[in-house]
């Protein structure tokens, strides 16, 4: 069973798992975003500031698909301090393409203190029809509520960072955004395997993993659909992209969600505790340090 497309709070339904285009270098681009294509990803997610939409565009043309049947996600990212009107433009032009599916401010900070009037001009791309859907990347609880406040278009999505280690801090987040139907869409949710092996994560994992006869990536992200989110993800790999695909017939159960969730938080305290150990080492460090001065001076 493939992945099944998400209602979005616009009417509009948005592929639930997309290639990423971040941290992959031009040269090799349009070969990695065509393969994603050509094993069957319909939905491609770029950013401004990635530096590689030419060539996203480059492999859109070659790959002779109909316009209506790839979602392209891109994203404003203040490059240049252009606004959203002028990167906007730059992006389809860059793109090839006439209009955009889904575009997002890429981080609350770039609306340096005006998410209103930051909003407003996304609202306005969306009149003009230069994009169809207009949405959020990395916005917390308190930057959603500050936007909703004057929105005249609620955003459709929330990109986020979404991995088992910061799901404890991160729930209040979706509970908000569950309440006011924006979706969340996850990124970097193989960070247990990539970034963090050997963590509390990795038991339940490769227990579900052996259970299912699947592998531990397409466990994580399996995890990722079962909080509702558009899974956002990327390799160069053919036979990882296919397994990713393949995570629209796995299924985890409540208490398979609930093993990853609990031992996701027990990683996200332990790093907590060596943050405040870390801390205290400085200051205890830099304490002494001045002791050790005046006693000199004495």
């Amino acid at each position: 069973m493939p992945f099944k497309d998400i209602l979005l709070n616009d009417g509009r339904k948005i592929p639930a798992i997309g290639f990423g285009s971040w941290k992959i270098p031009k040269d090799v681009c349009a070969g990695q975003v065509g393969q994603a294509i050509d094993v069957g990803f319909d939905h491609l997610d770029t950013a401004q500031v990635y530096r590689n939409e030419e060539e996203v565009g480059q492999a859109l043309k070659e790959s002779g698909l109909a316009r209506k049947d790839v979602w392209i996600t891109t994203k404003w990212s203040g490059v240049d301090d252009k606004d959203p009107k002028a990167s906007c433009e730059e992006s389809l032009q860059k793109l090839g393409i006439e209009y955009i599916d889904l575009y997002l401010i890429h981080h609350p900070r770039l609306c340096k203190g005006d998410i209103e009037g930051t909003w407003k001009k996304m609202e306005e791309l969306k009149k003009l029809g230069y994009v169809k859907s207009i949405g959020v990347s990395n916005f917390t609880k308190e930057n959603l509520q500050e936007l909703l406040a004057s929105a005249s278009i609620k955003p459709v999505v929330n990109q986020i960072l979404l991995h088992p280690y910061v799901i404890k801090s991160t729930t209040p987040l979706l509970q908000y955004m569950s309440s006011q139907h924006i979706v969340p869409e996850g990124y970097s949710s193989l960070i247990p395997l990539t970034s963090k092996p050997g963590g509390p994560v990795d038991k339940p994992v490769n227990d579900i993993a052996k259970r299912l006869n699947v592998k531990p990536e397409q466990v994580l992200l399996a995890w990722s659909k079962a909080k509702d989110a558009v899974i956002v993800t990327t390799s160069s790999r053919k036979e990882r992209l296919e397994g990713y695909l393949d995570v629209g017939d796995i299924v985890l159960t409540k208490d398979d969600v609930k093993a990853i969730d609990d031992a996701g938080a027990k990683g996200e305290l332990w790093e907590e505790r060596k943050k405040q150990a870390g801390a205290m080492a400085k200051y205890v460090a830099a304490a002494s340090l001045l002791g050790y001065l005046l006693y000199t001076k004495l």
